[in-house]
């Protein structure tokens, strides 16, 4: 029968038919059935273009091969393409194959089903264990629970976790780990703290998984307590925790700890290059960024993408155009490197903060690789900040056509349309997302005080010491108005009188963190903020006058940037 197929696949060559994935998946899956799996895998190799039924027939073939690590292979390989099979059918048409695989064989595909993200595969397995009677050793219930972890199930976590006889460090690192991946700060702490109760030694896993919390978070004295932590055991500070370090240093707002870690660090490899490079980047230090990256090619390291997108960030944010565009050329000619989609999008970026928005345009015109809504994003955002409104409609209707269901992109046109008094654009817009039922995705921002993390949303009244945090936010008026501060309410997208826009703006997310640090934190301590969403530019104005006030240094982390605010002025130079 192969020499028939191979007679059969002479012919589909000769008529042109070669480049037809319908055409090329039954070849593969006549080879594989005739059980001559390299020859499936020639014609996988040569195809020009994949589809899902492509991939799970090439695993299927090496699974009725029993060759489950050339499996494994495809499906990390799926995950770097970007295709998402379907996974419950893709082991099910190996398992059905009469593949009984056994303990190490499903181990090593729950973990690639953690690294990969494939939840639905990764339940499917947990119920084929179940199902079959394996017994569940603390190795694969380990496993599962990392897996469940990274795929965003932290309660799935946490009820494996729960069932296990005994805890060990693998255990607990997993699942400190799934917090970690949710953000649960408070919760991934408190297992901590029964780990050490009960006498089981944290490794350096858990102690990676705490930093990138803290990291996250912006808890800064809690990274500095598990910096301590990992003093007092003697833990040896190898590459990924000396990273994991300066990341959290970095996100935290000391970019400066940050530094002088990486400077003490003898052992670097990229990963660090790049924590380092992303920390600058965050902080608008753009001649840094600069120097780190000479630092980088005198060392001989050879940068990657990820490098290039941290550099050019912080050029943006610096607006460092001409050297922008000079290391976007460095990284094709010198490097090799072939521009993924984040690298033209920070291109667009670079440019359109700077008022560059026709260049920034062409730039999408001229993409090899089709836009996506991160590079239209930027378009919008430059056309807002430049006051733009056709170019910025244009780039906002292209982000719609992408994601029409994502309510960040209607509020974006309908920012610009507010700024430019278009009322009843602003209007239309809202009327979509209200028949849609879309929803605006909340300012949150988030203030740590003696190691505890208090959270606030725009207008809210929920915490216990509300009533001290709204006579700080009286007096905070007060001393703003005896400074001359006329509120911007252009900031408040309703056609509503300006009281009330003075009303909302003065109950802003950051503005209530930043009441609550000046009532709970020591006179000329620093004063950090972390919030979800750019900050507004009223808020701006009036973090750059509370600094001077109250003689505080406010440190400001939005989605984009930090902002550090001191004596009335902000480390950005406005430019955000």
């Amino acid at each position: 029968m192969t020499q028939l197929g191979k007679e059969i696949h002479g012919f589909v060559t000769k008529s042109g038919l070669v480049s037809d994935v319908f055409v090329n998946n039954a070849l593969m899956q006549m080879y594989s059935e005739c059980g001559s799996v390299g020859l499936s895998r020639l014609v996988f190799d040569k195809m020009s273009e994949r589809d899902v039924v492509s991939w799970s027939t090439m695993i299927r073939s090496y699974g009725k091969s029993r060759l489950l690590d050339e499996a494994l292979d495809l499906i990390r390989d799926m995950h770097f393409v970007q295709i998402r099979p379907s996974e419950v059918a893709m082991i099910s048409m190996m398992l059905e194959e009469n593949v009984v695989p056994n303990e190490i064989s499903m181990l090593s595909f729950v973990i690639e089903c953690g690294f990969v993200r494939a939840l639905e595969f990764g339940k499917w397995i947990h119920g084929y264990l179940l199902r079959n009677g394996f017994q569940m050793s603390m190795a694969l219930v380990t496993a599962l629970t990392d897996m469940y972890g990274k795929c965003g199930e932290v309660e799935n976590s946490r009820a494996l976790f729960d069932r296990m006889e005994k805890m060990d460090v693998m255990s607990c690192s997993a699942m400190i780990s799934a917090y970690a991946q949710a953000n649960c700060l408070d919760q991934a702490f408190d297992l901590f703290v029964q780990m050490r109760k009960v006498g089981i030694r944290p490794n350096k896993v858990t102690m990676v998984s705490l930093l990138s919390l803290c990291a996250e978070a912006g808890a800064l004295d809690l990274g500095k307590w598990v910096h301590a932590y990992i003093d007092r055991q003697g833990m040896e500070a190898d590459v990924i925790l000396y990273t994991a370090l300066v990341d959290m240093y970095a996100k935290s707002g000391d970019v400066d700890g940050a530094h002088g870690l990486f400077i003490e660090s003898k052992d670097r490899d990229i990963c660090m290059w790049n924590a380092m490079m992303t920390g600058f980047a965050m902080h608008g230090y753009g001649k840094e960024a600069l120097k780190l990256f000479s630092e980088m090619e005198e060392h001989r390291v050879k940068p990657n993408h990820i490098t290039f997108v941290g550099v050019l960030h912080a050029c943006s944010h610096a607006g460092l155009v001409e050297e922008g565009k000079r290391l976007f050329d460095k990284m094709i000619n010198d490097f090799g490197l072939v521009p993924k989609v984040e690298h033209y999008g920070c291109m667009v970026d670079l440019l359109g903060r700077a008022g560059l928005l026709d260049e920034a345009y062409e730039t999408i015109k001229g993409m090899p690789v089709k836009p996506n809504a991160i590079v239209w994003g930027a378009l919008v955002a430059a056309c807002k900040i430049h006051k733009n409104p056709n170019l910025g409609e244009l780039a906002a209707k292209e982000l719609l056509k992408i994601d029409p269901q994502n309510c960040g992109y209607n509020v974006l046109m309908s920012n610009i349309y507010a700024a430019a008094n278009r009322w009843s654009e602003v209007a239309g817009v809202r009327k979509t997302m209200k028949d849609t039922r879309m929803k605006k995705e909340p300012g949150l921002s988030s203030i740590e005080v003696n190691g505890s993390v208090h959270e606030f949303t725009m207008g809210d009244t929920s915490h216990p010491q509300y009533g001290k945090i709204n006579a700080m936010l009286v007096e905070m008026k007060r001393k703003l108005k005896e400074m001359g501060y006329i509120p911007n309410t252009s900031a408040v997208l309703l056609n509503v009188d300006e009281e009330e826009k003075e009303t909302a703006l003065n109950y802003h997310s950051e503005k209530l963190a930043m009441a609550f640090g000046l009532i709970h934190t020591a006179p000329s301590t620093p004063i950090r903020v972390v919030k979800n969403l750019r900050i507004c530019d009223d808020c701006h104005v009036v973090t750059k006058l509370l600094s001077k006030i109250y003689k505080r240094i406010i440190i400001v982390r939005d989605r984009n940037r930090f902002h550090h605010f001191k004596d009335g002025t902000c480390s950005c130079g406005n430019y955000w």
